[in-house]
């Protein structure tokens, strides 16, 4: 099968490394065969919850204080409880109430901690910090359960964060708590090393609980011929131009490849695929924009304007904007602000919601709800900012086939 997703055969023995730089286990393609159950924390619209599924592990519960991720949520986990509300308010009780009181064999979710403090000696403990409230949040869940293991998904930067204090901080809550603790490690994983068309990188902690002695891993690169592009993700949707496309669209064409095969596995329709609308003078610099340019590259011409000022230029230049992808490589990461980061590869607009969740390696019969895009007063995330808020569904299989062959060894 060319480029991912064969079945390799399971190591005999584990690399159980208490270091963070070594530890891989080659799993492509492992799946369980035992019940294993989830908590997804941080929710946001399911990219954890989706890879885990595919490996059989079961939400129970998930959890995100978005209406809109919520919204999205429910429409593709239909049978997990969800709770909207902010985590730091959340009760034992009403979570017991949910779940039928039942404990999870793990809690996974991505606690933001870009604004973490550590508390110095005449102010309050770390845990009382409200810049630290959301990871403690995720931490109260991890003592109330005592998971056999969790899986917190963050930035690259969180381990340069205060020279690495930070991260040290982090693991040595995991590792005391609950009623056993947890060995704990981290690396940086590279999403296109798993079957995702995107260079994402994330920081990701998994750990195991104490007394099932065993060290996490973390998934080795899937052994592929060539990392998935653009083009062999995305080029057998509609090829809409701005304004154009509608819910429901047929198929252009057969999958042209595996990973076409596998997002359109269960889908027999395009949704979430609506171009937006771009005036004509945007368009003009989308056309003057080539392969790896961005706005910067035609700023004399095309350039933004001042508001209130049409013919003076903007002396604001943002290198991030309007990017035209290689349509030969994989994408850059896809973040939340992608729908104004990135220009398709030969068509003179915006991605859609539907080429972003490609990029993200979501399949095509995940349907993304709540407005396509949002206006500043707007509450809830839009559609885009879902997309690229969420983990890369086949980064979550991946991390997913670990912990359940670790979880499988100690039964």
């Amino acid at each position: 099968m060319k480029g991912q997703l064969s079945l390799l055969e399971s190591p005999e023995s584990l690399d159980n490394s208490n270091s963070p730089d070594e530890g891989f286990v080659e799993l492509q393609g492992y799946k369980t065969t035992n019940t294993y159950t989830s908590f997804d924390l941080f929710s946001g619209c399911g990219g954890l919850t989706k890879g885990l599924q595919m490996v059989g592990v079961k939400s129970i519960f998930a959890s995100d204080i978005d209406e809109n991720c919520e919204k999205t949520f429910n429409r593709n986990f239909s049978d997990t409880p969800f709770l909207c509300k902010d985590i730091t308010q959340i009760t034992k009780e009403e979570v017991d109430k949910l779940t039928n009181n039942a404990v999870p064999d793990i809690i996974v979710g991505g606690p933001p901690c870009q604004g973490f403090s550590l508390a110095n000696k005449n102010r309050n403990k770390v845990e009382d910090d409200p810049r630290n409230k959301l990871f403690y949040g995720f931490v109260k869940f991890i003592k109330w359960y005592s998971p056999k293991a969790f899986v917190m998904e963050n930035v690259k930067g969180l381990l340069s964060m205060q020279n690495g204090k930070v991260i040290k901080t982090i693991i040595e809550e995991f590792t005391n708590a609950g009623q056993f603790g947890y060995n704990v490690q981290y690396k940086v994983l590279k999403a296109s090393n798993y079957g995702v068309p995107q260079n994402r990188e994330r920081v990701i902690l998994i750990g195991i609980r104490k007394d099932l002695k065993i060290m996490p891993v973390h998934p080795a690169p899937y052994k592929m011929d060539h990392a998935i592009t653009v083009d062999e993700a995305i080029m057998d949707l509609p090829q809409i131009n701005a304004s154009e496309g509608e819910e429901g669209m047929d198929y252009i064409c057969n999958p042209q490849n595996d990973y076409q095969k596998l997002m359109r596995a269960n889908s027999v329709k395009v949704n979430n695929h609506i171009a937006m609308k771009h005036t004509p003078r945007l368009i003009a610099r989308f056309n003057a924009i080539k392969a790896g340019q961005c706005l910067i590259d035609v700023w004399d011409t095309h350039g933004a304007v001042k508001r209130g000022a049409p013919t003076e230029k903007s002396n604001i230049k943002f290198s991030q904007n309007n990017q035209r992808l290689f349509g030969n490589l994989p994408a850059p990461t896809i973040a939340a602000s992608f729908q104004s980061n990135f220009i398709h590869p030969y068509l003179n607009r915006n991605f859609t919601a539907r080429e972003g969740a490609r990029l993200q390696s979501f399949p095509d019969d995940f349907i993304f709800e709540g407005m396509r895009t949002k206006m500043s007063w707007e509450k809830g995330l839009s559609q885009y900012q879902q997309i690229g808020n969420a983990v890369p569904v086949l980064l979550a299989k991946a991390i997913g086939e670990d912990i359940t062959f670790l979880l499988d060894k100690t039964l």
